[in-house]
């Protein structure tokens, strides 16, 4: 693109609301309908679901705030938000590392967007209905036919790529302002269906009944520590590539940060509401994960009155609720690759989905893959991204001038000073242990070979990252960058 067509207003939301169902959308994913339900049932239901809480009004809101206004702030993706702060690029690499991270793990959670398009598109179907259907086999003959997942992962990364060439306002507003209300709607009303079956209140009772010897329990706190972190999506670059498109007016505080989480954390409860009573209703095990959504539910569902709707409702949002998720992990690279290079939106959006499938087709091919996958960047790859964006508000910029200059403007939500040493020492110090603990609770397990490789990896990855950036001239000029995340060309 040369200079003389540059634009020269960088693109906007639309409208609060799209940015809100964007966030939200973004955050919202298998972490919440499907990660989140199995979790509580794997650490006392209620108590874990009080430790959650509390992380994350400690740990993630005040992250997503910094990470949001860090976007806002400087206008810019990852590389440019860093490079602006820093004010050179020699630990630009840092910020390599937080998109590498996120191309990574959207290589296989894409598969996982498959298995939900599969089964929503199944349920228009009405395959599961059909008699003589068989829940298992049919899962697995699903997952061990590399033709349908391979399929599956492809048609994902072609519908993300639809959207996204779009740009922010024609494209990802566009789509998450109707898909999101029907998530909302789908999940509270096969709630209410779960909750009029015999035995579904005890199902309520487990997940919101503390068990207070689980306060004792480690494991717990970790867990819930590690589910506050996924499922908001705290230092995926997300939150700071999504803020690079807010107005100077909006607010980063009440929107980017406590609405973000707790919206998130509502749906979790919602997807709770809609699979606990179901669960316990038909006697099935809380904390089976993918067992229990593609393979107990399915069977669940056939045996309720309008059986057909609410297996389209639930599989519909499931999918939606992935999909989401994967155009706003893809955006980070996409909007990264516009800004830092000569390359139109259109021709962006295609090298970086390009890329994400390419590295994909291992884990679609082979779902062991992808857990080794989920596995080492869940457990080193995401804390190390965190770490690194909250170095950069921390360390970098300085949290008491991040919430003087930006993230109290126009706030109808007042963040006090308490917010600096949230960000500065509590959130670093609390990442640090999570790839510690998963290191030292992989020893002598199953996992200690991927756990090694893993850390080993993470190191090269920072590495490599740090001398790319260090030789790599910048490929586009501050002119044109202000043309990133346009739609089309």
């Amino acid at each position: 693109m040369s200079n003389g067509n540059a634009r020269t207003v960088r693109e906007e939301w639309g409208t609060r609301f799209g940015f809100l169902m964007a966030m939200l959308g973004a955050m919202v994913g298998a972490g919440n309908i499907w990660r989140m339900p199995f979790t509580t049932g794997q650490n006392g239901g209620g108590t874990f679901l009080i430790a959650y809480a509390l992380l994350l009004f400690l740990i993630a809101i005040p992250g997503l705030m910094a990470e949001t206004m860090l976007g806002r702030y400087t206008g810019k993706g990852v590389i440019g938000s860093f490079k602006q702060i820093l004010g050179d690029k020699r630990y630009a690499g840092f910020a390599l590392v937080v998109v590498l991270v996120n191309v990574a793990v959207m290589s296989y959670y894409s598969t996982i967007i498959g298995w939900s398009m599969y089964y929503g598109g199944h349920s228009l179907l009405l395959t599961f209905f059909e008699s003589g259907f068989e829940a298992t086999p049919f899962w697995e003959s699903f997952v061990g036919s590399p033709l349908l997942t391979i399929g599956t992962h492809t048609l994902t990364m072609a519908a993300i790529a639809g959207v996204l060439v779009f740009g922010i306002k024609r494209g990802i507003e566009r789509v998450v302002k109707y898909v999101m209300p029907f998530l909302v709607i789908a999940l509270i009303a096969i709630g209410v269906r779960g909750l009029t079956l015999p035995g579904g209140m005890e199902g309520l009772a487990f997940a919101f009944t503390p068990e207070w010897n689980y306060f004792l329990r480690g494991d717990m706190w970790v867990a819930a520590l590690g589910q506050a972190l996924f499922s908001t999506g705290l230092g995926w670059g997300i939150a700071l590539t999504y803020g690079s498109y807010l107005r100077k007016h909006d607010d980063v505080a009440l929107g980017g940060g406590v609405f973000t989480a707790v919206g998130n954390t509502s749906i979790g409860l919602l997807a709770i509401f809609a699979v606990f009573p179901v669960v316990f209703a038909f006697g099935l095990e809380p904390a089976g994960g993918a067992n229990l959504m593609f393979i107990s539910l399915v069977q669940v569902f056939p045996q309720l009155a309008g059986g057909p709707l609410w297996a389209i409702g639930f599989f519909l949002g499931f999918f939606f609720a992935t999909f989401s998720s994967g155009i706003a992990i893809t955006e980070v690279g996409v909007t990264t690759v516009t800004e830092e290079t000569r390359l139109s939106r259109t021709q962006s959006v295609l090298a970086v989905v390009g890329v994400i499938w390419l590295l994909g087709l291992p884990s679609a091919y082979d779902s062991s893959f992808l857990s080794a996958m989920d596995y080492i960047f869940g457990n080193f790859g995401f804390p190390l991204a965190t770490l690194c964006i909250i170095w950069l508000v921390g360390w970098k910029l300085g949290p008491e001038r991040a919430r003087v200059l930006d993230l109290n403007r126009n706030a109808d939500l007042y963040v006090g000073s308490w917010w600096n040493g949230v960000v500065k020492y509590i959130i670093p110090v609390v990442l640090v242990f999570i790839i510690g603990n998963g290191a030292v609770n992989s020893l002598g397990t199953d996992n200690q070979t991927l756990m090694i490789g893993g850390i080993a990896l993470m190191f090269v990855l920072t590495a490599v990252s740090i001398w790319i950036m260090r030789i790599v001239p910048d490929g586009k000029s501050s002119d044109d960058s202000v043309a990133a995340s346009q739609g089309g060309d």
